[in-house]
């Protein structure tokens, strides 16, 4: 039997679960309230699995949405994938979120091939988390914290055109109004659909992490020095 793997996304506002098997997915629920995801990730899970005709005994893995993101819900997810992990003993995955949203987003734009997809998280002030892929989830630009300013990304901009979305990406809008090489998308979340989507090709890989030792990729704890103004 293919692998079933469960997916946590818990990095923004929207607690959301999946269910894959094989890559395909198989079921998934989310739930769009503010600070629900501790009291609500173990019951979506319960559910899924239930609704699918699936208990957590056949479970291959768990993959859960690496960050960056909210301290407190990539906190949440963490500690929920690992608690299954170790109950279960099967393999944890952990799937960067940026480029789960890129993922996403490429899989509904038309010629996807025309563009570099540039999600953005909104941090504080003007400054985002973000990185940039090409339409096959190559990464182009490491996730980094960046404070924006018209001259952000001006280097991909001479040559590339760039796909903007995520919750920080109307902080740049202003910015590159005038510029025919970036287009924006709204109300894009994440979802553990695009996470379960490339765990499965790391579980393919056998990516696993340390259950006892990971914990979420924050990204303004790694990088402590001051984030760049431009790219």
């Amino acid at each position: 039997m293919s692998a079933l793997i469960l997916s946590l996304e818990t990095s923004s506002p929207i607690c959301s679960v999946a269910l894959h098997r094989a890559g395909e997915l198989v079921g998934q629920s989310e739930l769009r309230l503010e600070k629900s995801h501790s009291s609500h990730v173990s019951v979506l899970t319960h559910q899924l699995l239930e609704n699918t005709g699936h208990s957590l005994r056949d479970l291959a893995a768990v993959a859960v949405s690496d960050g960056p993101g909210s301290y407190t819900g990539l906190r949440i997810g963490a500690a929920a994938a690992k608690g299954l992990c170790f109950a279960l003993d099967i393999p944890l995955l952990a799937v960067s979120t940026l480029q789960a949203l890129a993922v996403q987003v490429a899989a509904t734009t038309a010629q996807p091939e025309r563009y570099l997809f540039c999600p953005m998280l909104d941090a504080r002030r003007m400054e985002v988390y973000t990185a940039l892929y090409t339409h096959a989830a190559e990464t182009v630009l490491a996730p980094t914290p960046l404070i924006l300013d018209e001259h952000s990304f001006a280097e991909q901009l001479a040559h590339h055109r760039l796909l903007c979305f995520g919750s920080g990406a109307n902080k740049f809008q202003p910015l590159v109004a005038a510029s025919p090489q970036v287009r924006f998308l709204t109300g894009v979340q994440p979802s553990a659909i695009a996470v379960g989507a490339l765990a499965y090709e790391a579980y393919q890989r056998q990516e696993f992490r340390d259950v006892a030792y990971y914990e979420p990729f924050y990204l303004k704890e790694v990088y402590t020095t001051t984030p760049k103004p431009r790219v």
